[in-house]
């Protein structure tokens, strides 16, 4: 297993969609690990493969409810319902927490390393994870979860950051 670089705020990929993986085979068992590795070692919740620069439709996340880490190739968020506002940050801005509306639950379906289909659904936490790393897989970061007024204060302090 090897930990990837975590691309950041800036990179174009992080802005692109992901596209469907079309077949679960070594390389996207080997990219799972290491997105895993990448993950504990940064440390996150959530990863998703635009993030380490693979532009895949799948993600990784462990929110320590004992079950461990768990991927999903080509989500698909089913369902959501409800609403959290919640400090959400993300491995791709770091150091960085915004407070962000988002819905409270949320259920995603795809599939396993083995190709079963799976669900996951939960709130709070676990909604916020799924949704987040959905966002990644739809070129979509935190920031634009923020209203025009938050977004533009908050890119000044990451550029304002960036020159020193």
């Amino acid at each position: 297993m090897a930990i990837l670089p975590i691309r950041v705020f800036g990179d174009p990929i992080l802005r692109s969609v992901a596209i469907p993986v079309v077949e679960i085979d070594g390389r996207i068992k080997k990219l799972v690990d290491d997105m895993i590795e990448t993950m504990y070692d940064a440390p996150g919740v959530g990863l998703a493969a635009p993030q380490v620069g693979v532009g895949r439709r799948v993600f990784v996340f462990d929110i320590d409810d004992e079950k461990g880490p768990r991927a999903v190739i080509n989500p698909e968020l089913m369902e959501t319902s409800g609403e959290w506002e919640y400090n959400e940050g993300c491995l791709s801005v770091p150091e960085y927490f915004w407070p962000i509306l988002r819905p409270a639950a949320a259920m995603v379906r795809g599939l396993d390393l083995d190709g079963n289909e799976v669900t996951y659904e939960g709130d709070e936490l676990m909604g916020r994870v799924l949704q987040h790393e959905m966002d990644h897989l739809n070129g979509m970061l935190l920031l634009d979860r923020l209203n025009r007024g938050e977004r533009r204060k908050a890119l000044r302090e990451i550029r304002e950051a960036a020159l020193g």
